[in-house]
C-alpha cells in the first residue's frame, strides 16, 4: 500500500509539476516579451524619416542600457540595401535581419547569433510615413535575467514538490501503519485463540472491523457447537450401545438357552440406535450449507404416496400453497414428514390432514389425525428416544426423537397439540423459510 501510494503520488506530482512549470515559465516569458513589445511600440511611435531619408527618433528611449555597450538591451532599425540604424549598446555588432515578414504583426523568438550571449528578440516590419522602404524594427534583450528567473522558479518548484511528495508519502505510511494496526491486534487475538489462551476475539475494535470480528466469533461459536454436538453424539451412541452389548455378553457368558433370540433382539435395538444417530449426523453435516433448499409440497406429496401404499385404508388430505421452500435438505424433510405422516396413519383412526402454510418467515406444516391423541403430560416425554405410549403396535420409539433432532438442527421446532377439527393429535412443524 505504501509503495502504491508512493508511485501514485510521484506520478501525480511529476505530472502536476510539469504542467505548473509550463504555466509559470510561460507567464514569466510572456511578461518579459510584453516589456520588449512596449519598447518596440515606443520606437515605432517616435520613429520618422528625415529629409535625407534616414530614420530618426523624435525622442530617445528612456532606458539607459541602450546607451551602454553590450548592456544586454538593444534596438536596431534595418532594411536590405539600406543603412542600418543600431542602438549604441550594440556597439560593433548587428542584429541579424533574417527572413522578411509578409504581415504587420509582432514576431518573437530566441536567437543565438552572439556566441557569448543568448537573446530574446521582438521585431516588426513597418513602412514609415514619407518612405517607401519597409523597415524592420527590432528590440532584443539578453536571456540571462529571464533564464535566471526561470531557474529560481524551477528550483523553488522542485523543492516544494519534493517536500510535498515526502510529506504525502510519510502521511500515507503513517495512515497505513495506524490504519492496519487493528488488523495486527486482530491477528494477535486470533493467535491467542489458536494457542488456547482465549476462546473469543475481545477488545475494542474499530467500527470497520466489528462485522468481521462478529463473524469470526460466530464462526468460533458455531465450531464449538459442532464439536460439542459431535462429542455428545458420540457419547449418546456409546451409551446406547453399551447396554445391549452388556446383555449380549452376559447371555453369551452364561451360555443362555435363548442366546440367539437375545442377540437378535439386542442387535435390532442397536441397529435402531445406529440408524437414529446416522440420521442426525447426516443432518448436522448438511446444515452447514447455506444453499439448503427443499420444495415443501413435492416432499409432502411423495410422503403421502408412500404412506398410502403402507396404509391403504387411511385417508390423507392435503392443503396449502404449493410454492413454499424451506431451508432444509430435501432428504431430511422427507425423513421428517415420513415419520410424522406415518405415525398419524398408524396411530390415528383413519383420517390424516396435512396443512402447509407460511408464518413470520417460517414454513409451518400441521399434521393432524383422528386418533386418541397424546395426553398433555406426555407430550414432552414422547420426544425422548425409545419412549412409546402404544406398545401394541410395531415401532422403535425413535420417530419423534429423529423429527425433533433434525428440525432443531435446521433451527426449526416441533410441538404437539390437540387437533380441534379431527380430535386427535396435531403436530406443528416449523422450519425456516428459504429466501
Amino acid at each position: 500500500m505504501i509503495l502504491i501510494a508512493f508511485a501514485w503520488i510521484s506520478a501525480l506530482l511529476v505530472g502536476g509539476g510539469f504542467a505548473l512549470d509550463r504555466v509559470l515559465v510561460g507567464a514569466v516569458t510572456s511578461n518579459a516579451d510584453d516589456q520588449l513589445e512596449y519598447v518596440l511600440r515606443s520606437l515605432l511611435v517616435s520613429a520618422e524619416i528625415d529629409p535625407v531619408g534616414e530614420v530618426r527618433f523624435n525622442r530617445e528611449p528612456a532606458d539607459q542600457r541602450f546607451l551602454e555597450p553590450y548592456s544586454g538591451l538593444y534596438w536596431q532599425v534595418s532594411s536590405p540595401g539600406q543603412e542600418t540604424f543600431p542602438s549604441r549598446s550594440l556597439w560593433d555588432r548587428e542584429l541579424a535581419y533574417g527572413a522578411p515578414h509578409r504581415d504587420r504583426g509582432v514576431h518573437t523568438y530566441d536567437s543565438s547569433q552572439f556566441p557569448d550571449e543568448k537573446l530574446r528578440v521582438v521585431e516588426r516590419d513597418v513602412t514609415l510615413p514619407g518612405s517607401k522602404v519597409r523597415w524592420r524594427f527590432q528590440v532584443a534583450s539578453s536571456r540571462e535575467a529571464l533564464d535566471a528567473q526561470i531557474a529560481v522558479l524551477r528550483r523553488t518548484l522542485v523543492r516544494s514538490f519534493v517536500l510535498l511528495g515526502l510529506g504525502l508519502v510519510i502521511l500515507a505510511a503513517l495512515q497505513t501503519f495506524y490504519g492496519l494496526l487493528p488488523l495486527r491486534r486482530l491477528r494477535i487475538e486470533i493467535a491467542k485463540m489458536r494457542a488456547g489462551r482465549s476462546n473469543r476475539i475481545s477488545g475494542d475494535m474499530p467500527l470497520e472491523l466489528l462485522p468481521m470480528v462478529e463473524e469470526l466469533n460466530a464462526l468460533v461459536a458455531h465450531n464449538e457447537t459442532q464439536a460439542e454436538e459431535a462429542r455428545r453424539h458420540a457419547g449418546n451412541l456409546a451409551h446406547a450401545l453399551k447396554t445391549p452389548l452388556t446383555v449380549i455378553m452376559n447371555a453369551a457368558t452364561a451360555q443362555s438357552d435363548d442366546l440367539a433370540d437375545t442377540v437378535i433382539r439386542e442387535a435390532r435395538t442397536m441397529r435402531r440406535q445406529v440408524d437414529h444417530h446416522l440420521a442426525r449426523a447426516r443432518a448436522v453435516g448438511r446444515r452447514g450449507s447455506a444453499h439448503s433448499r427443499a420444495e415443501v409440497w413435492p416432499s409432502v406429496e411423495s410422503v403421502e404416496r408412500a404412506v398410502q401404499r403402507l396404509y391403504p385404508h387411511v385417508r390423507i388430505d392435503m392443503s396449502g400453497p404449493k410454492d413454499l421452500i424451506a431451508h432444509i435438505e430435501r432428504q431430511d424433510l422427507d425423513e421428517i414428514m415420513g415419520n410424522l405422516v406415518e405415525n398419524a396413519a398408524k396411530y390415528g383412526g383413519g383420517s390424516v390432514f396435512v396443512t402447509v402454510g407460511a408464518q413470520a418467515g417460517f414454513v409451518e406444516i400441521l399434521v393432524e389425525d383422528d386418533g386418541m391423541g397424546i395426553p398433555e403430560a406426555d407430550r414432552i416425554r414422547i420426544f425422548d428416544r425409545g419412549v412409546r405410549l402404544d406398545t401394541g403396535k410395531p415401532g422403535t420409539g425413535l420417530g419423534l426423537a429423529i423429527v425433533r433432532d433434525v428440525a432443531e438442527i435446521y433451527d426449526g421446532t416441533v410441538t404437539l397439540e390437540e387437533s380441534e377439527d379431527l380430535g386427535g393429535l396435531l403436530v406443528r412443524l416449523r422450519l425456516p423459510m428459504a429466501g
